[in-house]
């Protein structure tokens, strides 16, 4: 298949002004713009994230490795993905393994890169990172950042599969890689 993503249409920045600056959770730029078709556009707002990763991990036994956890912005708490932020001078891969060992203590498999994601590219200019590690087996405990109460679960198949088709896995970013996982299986 050809690659459709492309610059086509790309609009031209005039100016651009930073709002806000609390790396690396909340940074926001306002751009003044010129659309290909002479128009300007003043006042076009962008949210700057670091890229994420996200990880279908999946035990030698077939268990998948989820986790819960409160999730301010929504309220709620949900299952979830083991993932988070690429750090600067880490690899997609890197970075989510490391994400796995510390929010699961699970690590190891085989792994392979599986979908990558624009969360919003109309407002926001980072990438998700999804991988598929199979095989993983406990190795650690958690080493959670400060601010992380994370619960970790083993799931089978048919649960997860269930959680998707009962839109109890809120997280787009999730969801759709394992809807990918559960049309490819």
């Amino acid at each position: 298949m050809e690659n459709t993503i492309n610059e086509d249409g790309k609009w031209e920045v005039l100016q651009s002004e930073y709002l806000v600056k609390k790396a690396p959770w909340l940074t926001a730029r306002c751009d003044v713009c010129r659309l290909p078709d002479g128009r300007v556009n003043d006042h076009y707002y962008v949210l700057e994230y670091p890229d994420w990763v996200n990880v279908i991990a999946i035990t030698s036994s077939g268990q998948f490795v989820l986790e819960r956890q409160y999730r301010h912005g929504l309220g709620n708490t949900c299952f979830e993905l083991p993932c988070g932020m690429i750090e600067p001078g880490e690899t997609p891969l890197q970075a989510a393994r490391r994400e796995l060992l510390e929010e699961t203590g699970y690590a190891g498999g085989t792994w392979q890169q599986w979908m990558t994601l624009a969360p919003n590219p109309a407002t926001s200019n980072n990438l998700a990172h999804s991988f598929l590690a199979v095989g993983v087996e406990k190795v650690a405990g958690q080493d959670l950042d400060p601010t992380e109460d994370i619960e970790v679960f083993l799931k089978s198949p048919e649960y997860v599969r269930q959680l998707l088709e009962n839109n109890q896995i809120l997280q787009a970013l999730m969801a759709a890689p394992l809807w990918k996982y559960f049309n490819q299986k």
